[in-house]
């Protein structure tokens, strides 16, 4: 029997749930204001200014949890677009997010947002804030599968900039570029294991860099202000040379949030500060696993290019994603917590 909602008043938010990696999004499909703005980053402005109160309602509890990822289908001022879209998440709104690319690339095939899929494989062009990312689609016999993304440029913005870190003292960090900036750190330096030490343990590490750069460092970004941010920090397990092995990372991100998937736009500035040192060439594919899950993408740098002054590379990351179900959310008038909370 096909449950029905119960008596409410006021609008429906329609949203489908996925994970690529372990980590959630929820994709909003319908319920939404319309977001306002001649391009997506001024949609990212107008949300943020105007409608955050839904994306506490979406992301936080009842309806979902300290760590919940979701992602607003808009409209796109690119031709060459498919699908424009806007990221949220505990603290605000990123700009690149690589296992939502991941999931939004099956979406968008499955919806009938993209017409007339082509086996074996079928482009996606995603409008993400970041810039154009494009998604290419497994598809066979009607049935979506992995996806592989190309990124816009990334490139490393700083090597072993040393940082004052509160609780830690001064600590060696590079700075990447993947769509988002991120500081990169092994986690030996606290004494930590990405894949064996309590996740608290790690996050207090990483929020810890996260703040340092935030307040040391002053990022600039070639094409837009908007994009000059430091969103998290990725501890790793310093494995960085090229190997067969997988090598494992953390990203914490937002406010305190764990990545349970290896994180795609982490995985791109990775490869593009390995490929910066020398120690992975053009199309040596590597996989990247993560430390709080152990799922895994691969990744590899596919090009070279400019991002304003910056050597940059473009980045393939591939992935999974699957369906968890579909949710149609209400709010009650005279419900005190409608709004959402979160428990730190």
């Amino acid at each position: 029997m096909h449950m029905q909602l119960p008596p409410h008043e006021g609008a429906e938010i329609s949203v489908v749930e996925m994970h690529t990696g372990g980590e959630p999004l929820r994709v909003i499909l319908s319920g939404y204001p319309e977001v306002k703005g001649e391009s997506l980053l001024d949609k990212r402005r107008y949300v943020r200014q105007h409608l955050d109160k839904l994306r506490r309602a979406l992301m936080f509890e009842p309806r979902g949890h300290y760590d919940m990822y979701g992602a607003l289908l808009v409209a796109s001022e690119l031709a060459e677009a498919d699908l424009g879209v806007l990221f949220m998440h505990n603290e605000g709104y990123s700009t690149m997010c690589g296992h939502a690319v991941v999931a939004l690339g099956r979406l968008a095939i499955d919806y009938g947002l993209v017409k007339e899929p082509r086996s074996p494989e079928t482009q996606v062009n995603i409008h993400c804030p970041c810039g154009l990312v494009k998604a290419f689609v497994e598809y066979s016999a009607g049935k979506t599968g992995g996806v592989r993304f190309h990124s816009v440029p990334a490139f490393v913005f700083a090597t072993d900039m040393t940082v004052t870190v509160e609780g830690f003292g001064e600590v060696t960090v590079d700075i990447s570029y993947g769509g988002a900036f991120y500081a990169l750190v092994d986690a030996q330096r606290f004494g930590l294991d990405v894949t064996q030490s309590r996740t608290r343990d790690l996050v207090a590490a990483g929020t810890a860099v996260t703040a340092a750069v935030k307040s040391q460092v002053k990022l600039h970004h070639p094409t837009s202000d908007d994009l000059a941010f430091i969103y998290g920090t990725i501890l790793t397990d310093g494995k960085d040379q090229y190997c067969n092995d997988a090598t494992a990372n953390l990203c914490v991100f937002a406010e305190a949030q764990v990545d349970r998937s290896p994180c795609g736009s982490g995985v791109t500035a990775r490869v593009a500060l390995q490929y910066h040192k020398g120690l992975i060439q053009l199309h040596q594919t590597r996989s990247f696993q993560s430390g709080a899950t152990g799922s895994l993408f691969t990744g590899k740098a596919v090009q070279e290019t400019r991002c304003g002054d910056f050597k940059a590379v473009v980045v393939e990351v591939a992935g999974r994603a699957f369906y968890t179900g579909a949710s149609t959310f209400i709010q009650e008038p005279d419900d005190r917590l409608t709004g959402g909370f979160l428990l730190s």
